[in-house]
């Protein structure tokens, strides 16, 4: 056997570990073929032979337990060593469902082992690694089920939170929001359950409950002047080439204008530029406008604006939060001066007090969203306040 930090050889028949060796390494092979055996009654059972490609000794590494098996180059073999911290570091970004099942299944297989050895069957490694956030991943999973029942049950609210034209000195739409109170653990966080929900399918059937929810309530609203009302899209609804015609069918199921949905897209999502370009392209063919969300975030890019024909760009409040700093007035008014030349609308998100908006009304802001404005409301609430604005006798 010869051996370094990064590379293993080793000749027929030598042996790689024994039962009962310390876990300090696993091996992918790169050459030859190894069997891995354990004891039984006295005699060896064979548990496979393994070759180029294979990862052995792992489980060791990943439980920290002494290695149940014992594993014999059947030819000449060259392996690569993984440490465990290698193991650990992925692990540790590793989804906590995957990291779950994963020790799940190692449990039992070490259990199963102990049965064939006549060993005693070990503890539940669920029941002896709470640090591997089991227990945070049994709650996610709990959460995926009970999300899915929500959407079922329709128990999810679409809020809608007002946006205010300032020119006008009126509200010219809302932004859809969705949330959800747990029968259990009351309001869950929007972060908490869309992430939740983007991290698998959820995320289809949830952006079609709120598509459905916010055609109904346009359908609510009168004619003239009707407002729009906006939603997020998510990167597998931008993904979907049917999207733009499923958005159309709910607007005809309905019977409201197409022109009264406005779809918003997050500045994370515009990378691909070819996709968001076709996605535009068809929305603007079918008279859906479609807003840029949170400029001004980590991924702002200049080439968001002169590649993609947005309507709309939505200024993140973390620019409102900071008007009274000239060297941010003076980005944000040359924001502005691009988006007006790009013939793009604007939506200042996060407006909270009278001095923010008394400072982007001195911009030319065309339009004001925050808790200033309003919090977001059941549909009904805000029908009966679009009602109380409208002119006399209109």
């Amino acid at each position: 056997m010869t051996t370094s930090a990064y590379r293993l050889k080793l000749a027929a028949g030598d042996t790689l570990f024994r039962a009962g060796d310390p876990p300090t390494t696993a091996f992918l092979i790169e050459q030859g073929t190894l069997r891995v055996t354990a004891r039984h009654d006295g005699g060896d059972v064979v548990l496979g032979d393994l070759g180029p490609g294979a990862l052995l000794g792992e489980m060791a590494v990943l439980d920290d337990a002494p290695r149940t098996a014992t594993a014999v180059a059947l030819t000449d073999c060259v392996l690569t060593p993984v440490d465990s911290k290698q193991f650990a570091e992925r692990l540790e970004v590793a989804d906590p469902i995957v990291r779950a099942l994963l020790f799940s299944q190692l449990a039992r297989y070490r259990a199963a082992l102990a049965t064939l050895s006549g060993g005693a069957v070990p503890a539940s490694i669920e029941d002896t690694t709470p640090s591997r956030g089991s227990a945070h991943a049994h709650d996610k999973i709990r959460l995926e089920s009970q999300l899915r029942e929500a959407l079922e049950l329709k128990t999810l609210d679409v809020l809608l939170q007002p946006i205010w034209n300032i020119e006008s000195q009126r509200v010219a739409g809302y932004e859809a929001l969705t949330r959800w109170r747990h029968p259990e653990r009351g309001a869950v966080s929007p972060a908490e359950f869309i992430a939740l929900a983007e991290e698998t399918s959820l995320i289809v059937p949830v952006g079609e409950y709120v598509l459905d929810a916010v055609c109904a309530a346009l359908r609510r609203f009168p004619d003239a002047p009707a407002p729009f009302i906006a939603l997020n899209v998510s990167g597998r609804q931008l993904r979907d080439a049917g999207f733009v015609d499923l958005v159309l069918a709910c607007a005809r199921k309905h019977a409201v204008s197409a022109s009264l949905i406005k779809l918003e897209i997050t500045e994370s999502l515009v990378l691909d530029y070819e996709q968001v370009n076709t996605l535009i392209a068809r929305c603007h063919d079918a008279g859906i406008r479609v807003a840029l969300d949170d400029f001004g975030t980590g991924y702002s890019n200049l080439g968001h604006l002169h590649r993609l024909a947005f309507d709309t760009l939505k200024l993140d409040q973390g620019f409102v939060r900071r008007l009274d700093e000239p060297r941010c007035l003076a980005v944000v008014r040359a924001i502005f001066g691009m988006a007006r030349a790009l013939g793009c609308d604007i939506v200042a998100e996060g407006v909270e007090t009278q001095s923010e908006l008394d400072k982007l009304t001195a911009l030319d802001c065309d339009n004001a969203q925050g808790y200033l404005i309003g919090r977001p409301q059941s549909v009904d609430d805000a029908l009966q306040a679009f009602a109380a604005q409208r002119p006399t006798g209109s």
